[in-house]
């Protein structure tokens, strides 16, 4: 076998265009969120709808969790600067003759304050997101039931150990709500509302 024209052994060229070097691997696609179901509205162009009320649920979950994460990160770097200059002892300390720093003392005024501070971050994280996710998913279409059985999409995956989104999120009882009958989806605040008059007749009967 001739040498390439560029040099080098034809073996080396062998392995230079061998599929190991040259095939690129690509992430799989990630899975669809929402899937286009016809408008409720005559004439009016398909709009994208959640699957059923528990993936609705589930990304809800899933966006909030995410977005909570995203806060406390930044908040642990905030929390760190902030007990830092709180236990560091006063510029003009050294000034005076006074006694060296008590570096363990500093450590133990250091830990104290980040405990707090990720406390209080904590719970504005969880606020933030809340209130970041409310709108968007009260907005949401979500498809009315058996619309999108045979339809193959699915919700990326929701945190596990986070509590639900709002009280009223659905959980086993997302099926109390029925929709007009012809349409081809509904709201997430329809199905909010749903199950906050359902709650009020409880307890109104109780």
């Amino acid at each position: 076998m001739a040498a390439p024209p560029y040099g080098g052994s034809t073996r080396d060229s062998a392995e230079d265009y061998s599929a190991a070097a040259t095939v690129v691997h690509f992430d799989p696609p990630l899975p669809l969120l929402r899937a286009p179901v016809p408008s409720p509205a005559p004439a009016e162009p398909p709009v994208l709808a959640f699957r059923d009320a528990a993936s609705w649920r589930a990304a809800w979950d899933a966006a909030e969790a995410s977005l909570v994460s995203q806060c406390e990160t930044g908040a642990r770097s905030g929390c760190s600067i902030t007990a830092s200059r709180k236990c560091r002892p006063p510029w003009w300390k050294g000034l005076f003759g006074a006694a060296p720093t008590d570096y363990q003392e500093r450590e133990r005024c250091e830990e104290q304050e980040m405990a707090a501070c990720l406390e209080a971050a904590k719970e504005a994280c969880i606020m933030f997101a809340k209130g970041k996710c409310m709108t968007p998913f009260r907005d949401a279409r979500i498809a009315s039931e058996g619309l999108l059985e045979n339809t193959e999409f699915d919700v990326w995956a929701a945190g596990g150990d986070k509590a639900p989104a709002t009280p009223l999120a659905p959980q086993n009882n997302h099926h109390m709500f029925s929709p007009a009958p012809g349409m081809t989806s509904y709201k997430g605040s329809d199905l909010l509302d749903s199950l906050s008059s359902s709650k009020d007749e409880k307890n109104s009967a109780g």
